[in-house]
Order: structure tokens, then sequence, then C-alpha cells
């Protein structure tokens, strides 16, 4: 065993995270002072608020973050559906390269209870694997000494290992650090957004659907203007908790020690919007506000992809990056040349197949339609649950849909399309057939041939096929084996040492008088007579089992 493959492939990746954490030490350590950063998550919304130019509803909180922020105007998920981007957030890499490009691949057995729905009984249930290097990136500010809270949504394509939040759930909070000079690292997701909140009203009326602008890919009905005013209600009740939480920051005298991001999980969550690659279902908001209020009010219109916030904050805190990470940083120490493109994908949704991807620079967006023979629409039942939704399907079977509504109309997709998102914000007039467009059309292409042939795309595979690569031989959860843990005396005391015994593996300890499980990734100082407990997690693998020792 010691000269195997597996071995060797094991030592390699302890090497190269003990090359990375050697530079964490040293980057901590030059550190002068730490900022905490807040993410402010919502979910399903474009950039529908009053700093962006739409005045439907009044937005003060979120307007006054921009107006002493910076405001990212072409910021995009590489999704338009939320955990394949949540995979994209949390690992820094394209889901189409860990496995996680379906939508969505996990469901609780609860959930599973309440189908009976054939179709959706057959969705395989599966994680993504990520290569063994692939970490959550909370875990290198965990090593760094900052504490990491979840409140509270995860829906990672994977089930997140015990290491990568100190707290992840409803309860979890920076209040709960363990001293107020510990540097934190929080979310807060608010869902009042999402597009189930339109399946009925929720919040407070505060829009007339007489006043809303109706977007042209939809019917201007009565029904429809209801419930695109039913979602701006719901954005006015989000700027509400948002300022809520603002107030506990200030409270706290936290505001100008902190770095607070506000952004979404992908675009709106009507129809032709969430799940689609066109900008109404991955242009999303992005507003950063630094301590000091620097750079205050000012407009940054670089093109920003989800897979660049992992190294982006590494980057603020002037951390080193991990070169497997496929974003780059857009702010910080360590900060990359802006870039020219970002990537959009869409695959299964619920039990419908499919296969898109798009490339978009500054100003015009490609699609390769990889599944031309299907319609832009197919069976997504709890999207049919919006009455918006089955608006558009009623009048789109009576023949009543315009010419402006062809991608709801259409049998069969192109297998090539071309927008300028200048003159077609909309993006409903295709411009792949017009000769003045063919050098664009040519250079977008050859960009994603280049993207595809760089990080290949496991949407190429069937499921069935997906799940043996993931899983291999047999398409059956391997599950990480237990970490290897030696006691060895030190100058200080008794040292415990940790070892994963299965490649990438995560591991975290706990005695009973620590807070919840530690990550490992130095020597743990202990006391003989403790009893310490160890396990180890490869993401998309089952956890260990638990090791445990009574230190002599």
């Amino acid at each position: 065993m010691n000269h195997s493959p597996f071995r060797r492939s094991l030592w390699i990746h302890c090497g190269v995270f003990l090359v990375w954490l050697l530079g964490i030490a040293s980057s901590a350590g030059a550190a002068v002072a730490r900022p905490n950063i807040l993410w402010i998550t919502v979910e399903d919304m474009s950039p529908q608020l009053g700093c962006y130019g739409d005045r439907t509803v009044p937005t003060p909180n979120v307007d006054r973050l921009a107006a002493e922020g910076v405001r990212f105007t072409r910021a995009f998920s590489t999704y338009g559906v939320c955990a394949p981007s949540r995979a994209s957030l949390i690992t820094g890499m394209y889901p189409t390269s860990i496995g996680a490009m379906h939508m969505r691949t996990m469901k609780r057995t609860a959930a599973l209870d309440a189908i009976t729905d054939p179709e959706l009984l057959a969705i395989p249930v599966y994680e993504a694997v990520p290569p063994p290097q692939v970490k959550c990136f909370p875990e290198y500010l965990r090593a760094a000494g900052y504490y990491c809270s979840n409140n509270a949504k995860e829906d990672y394509q994977f089930i997140a290992p015990v290491t990568a939040w100190n707290e992840s759930g409803s309860d979890a909070h920076w209040k709960n650090r363990p001293t107020p000079e510990t540097p934190f690292f929080a979310v807060f997701n608010f869902e009042i957004t999402h597009e189930s909140r339109v399946f009925e009203q929720v919040s407070p009326q505060v829009v007339d659907p007489a006043t809303v602008t109706v977007p042209p890919y939809y019917p201007d009905t009565e029904l429809v203007r209801r419930d695109i005013a039913r979602n701006y209600d719901n954005i006015a009740e989000m700027d509400r908790q948002v300022g809520e939480l603002l107030k506990e920051l200030e409270a706290e005298g936290l505001m100008e020690k902190t770095i607070i991001f506000f952004f979404s999980d992908h675009g709106s969550g009507l129809p032709r919007a969430k799940r689609w690659v066109y900008d109404s279902g991955i242009h999303v908001p992005l507003i950063i506000r630094f301590p000091g209020q620097r750079e205050a009010g000012t407009t940054n219109g670089d093109l920003v992809s989800f897979v660049d916030f992992a190294p982006t904050m590494l980057s603020l805190l002037d951390l080193p990056i991990p070169d497997h990470l496929q974003g780059q940083a857009f702010l910080g120490a360590r900060k990359a040349t802006p870039r020219r493109y970002v990537f959009a994908f869409r695959d299964r949704m619920d039990p419908a197949a499919e296969r898109i991807r798009a490339v978009r620079d500054q100003r015009f967006k490609y699609v390769r339609n990889y599944r031309p023979e299907l319609p832009y629409l197919g069976f997504v039942p709890y999207r049919d649950r919006m009455e918006l939704m089955q608006e558009i399907l009623r009048l789109s079977s009576a023949g009543e849909l315009g010419p402006d509504q062809w991608q709801f109309t259409a049998k069969r997709k192109p297998l090539e399309e071309l927008y300028d998102t200048a003159s077609d914000p909309h993006e409903i007039r295709n411009l792949a057939g017009d000769p003045v467009h063919f050098e664009k059309l040519a250079e977008l292409r050859e960009i994603h041939e280049a993207f595809h042939k760089r990080y290949g795309d496991l949407g190429e595979l069937s499921e069935t096929n997906l799940i043996r690569k993931l899983w291999p031989p047999a398409g059956i959860q391997p599950e990480t084996l237990p970490p290897l843990l030696s006691v060895v005396e030190s100058r200080g005391g008794v040292e415990v040492r940790l070892e994963p015994q299965t490649p990438g593996a995560s591991l975290a300890w706990r005695t009973g008088t620590t807070n919840g499980w530690q990550l490992y990734h130095q020597p743990i100082q202990v006391e003989k007579g403790v009893e310490i407990r160890a396990l180890a997690h490869r993401i998309g693998f089952k956890p260990s089992t638990e090791v445990v020792h009574v230190v002599e």
C-alpha cells in the first residue's frame, strides 16, 4: 500500500494543502487588521432596485449600500437557477466541471415521499464530486482564524462537510463567535424574493399592477401584471429585512469593520428568467460596501462571474489563492486583469432534459443549443405552479402569443443564437443569421469551444454514465475512510495529529470542550485524559465513521 498510486496521490494532495496552509500562516501573520465579511444573499432577483434605475418599489436600505459602496453592473451567475450557481460560489468551480450542473441532484426523503409524478420520481439522486483538491472555500478562511457562519441555505449539489462552516442553520450568526475580536465571515440568505413567494400574496401589497412594466416576452394581461407586481412587493419586503440586519451590524459597531456583499443567487424567479441563460436569468445585482465607505457611490462595469467570488474573498483577505480555482479575483491584493467573457449554462431542470451553453462579453451574448430538437419549455411542474406561467401556457395553446414571445412557442431551437444586449436587452432578436454580425458570432463561438476544451463538460454524459464517473465503477456512493490519528509528545505537552486516508478529504475534530466540529489544519494541543473525536469527509462521498481516542 505504501507505494500504490492511491498513497502517492494522497501525499501529493496533502503536500499541496500543507503548502497552502503555510501561505495562510504567512499572510495572516503579516496582516495588520483583518476585516469581517458579511454576505447578504437574496433569491431569484434581477437588478430590480432603485440604485439600478428601477423605481417600481422603494428599496432604501439596499440603495444606501450602493450609495456607500460600489455597484457592479455586469455581475452574472453561472446558472439561472440556485443549486448549480451555489455550487460555483462555494467551490470557485464551474458546475459542468464537477458534476453539479443538473437541477437538482439531491432530494430529501420527506420531499420524495410527497412526490407521485413518475417523471419526478425518475430523477436520479446523487452528489457532485469535485476533484480531490477542491474545498468549500470557507475552510480557507477558518484556517486563517475566521469564524464562518451560514444562515441558513446551502443547496450546493452535495452535502457540505462539517468543516465548511463553524455553524450553518437558522441560528447561525456572527454573534456566536468565541470572542468579539474574532474576525467573521457571515452569510445571511433572504428567501422572500424566491419564485415560490409569487404563487400567492405573501408580502404587503405596495405595487399597483397597472403601473408595472411588462417585458416584451410576456403577454400583457391582468394576471401577468398581478404576478409581476407580487414579485416587486416581495422585493420591498426583502429591503425591509435587509435593513433590520444592517441595524444589527451598526448596533454592534461593526459597520466600519466589515466588507458587505449584497447579491442575488441568480436572476428573476419569473418564467423566461429563472432557469434560462438570458440576462433575465443570470444578471444579478452586486453591491460591495467597504469600511470607511471606500469608493462610495461608484459603479464598476467589469464582467464578474460567480466562480470569481471564492478567489476574490481570499484576495480581499490577502490569502493565497489555490491554483485549482477556475475563477479569478476581481478585488483585493491578487486582483486579476478584468474578464473579457463570462459563461453560463443550462442543463436538466427537474425532469426536463436540456443542454445549453452561453458566452457573454461586455455587449453580446452567444448561445449554443446542444438539444435543438427540444422546445425551450420543458416539463417543469414546480415552475408551472405560478399562475403567470399557466397564463402563458394557456395563451400559447390558443395561438394568442405574439412574435416577441417566440421562445415560449417554439417547438425547436436554433443551433446558435446571438444577441446584442445593448440594443436588445430582452434578447428576443436572434442575430446569428445576420451577416453583419458573423465576425462576432465566430469570435464567441471560438471562445465557447476553447472553454469546452480547457474545462471539459460533464453535461455531455448521460446521467447514468455521469454517476458512474463520479462514483466509479458502479455508481454507488463511496464512503470516506476515517482519518489516521496519532499522538506525539511535544514541548508544549501532547499533540494530536490527523492524516486523511481518502485523497481530498477534509478533517474535523472535537472534544468535550469545543464548540462544534473544528477544522483540522495543524496539530492539536491537548491534555492527557481528553477524549478526542475525529472524522473525514471528501465532497461527494459519505462522511467517514468517527474515530474516538482518549489521549494517555
